[in-house]
């Protein structure tokens, strides 16, 4: 058995490479030895979202606050709300964030393999964003 007792993680903030806007993420648990799944809260501020990107094993998102929008390449923009489950077949292309005036947490889990959790891809543009 393993406890990770909270506050013993630092918050890290959303790289730039992989994101647009405010993003905060606090990692819950990373793959090792005897688990593929990793874990994090991600917040996003009003406006903040993922550049597209896949899984090689798909993606689960939990929604636990606010209002944001998911989705995946040719599909429609979808809103979601806390209690909201999303999944990301494995390497379907996608994005999620917050919508443009309120911000959104949600709990991201995704599988390693081959020591791969995900593949970032290009920025969501404003213009697309805003459509």
């Amino acid at each position: 058995m393993q406890i990770t007792r909270i506050g013993s993680q630092p918050s890290q903030k959303g790289p730039e490479d992989w994101f647009t806007g405010s993003v905060r993420i606090d990692f819950l648990f990373q793959p090792n030895d005897a688990r593929r799944a990793a874990a994090a809260i991600v917040t996003f501020e009003p406006g903040a979202r993922t550049a597209w990107h896949t899984h090689p094993l798909g993606q689960t998102l939990i929604v636990t606050s606010g209002c944001g929008w998911v989705q995946r390449e040719g599909g429609t923009v979808e809103e979601i709300h806390p209690g909201d489950i999303i999944w990301f077949e494995p390497n379907e292309k996608h994005w999620h964030g917050a919508t443009a005036t309120t911000a959104m947490s949600h709990i991201a889990i995704q599988e390693n393999l081959n020591g791969k959790v995900v593949e970032w891809m290009e920025k969501v543009s404003d213009d697309y964003y805003h459509k």
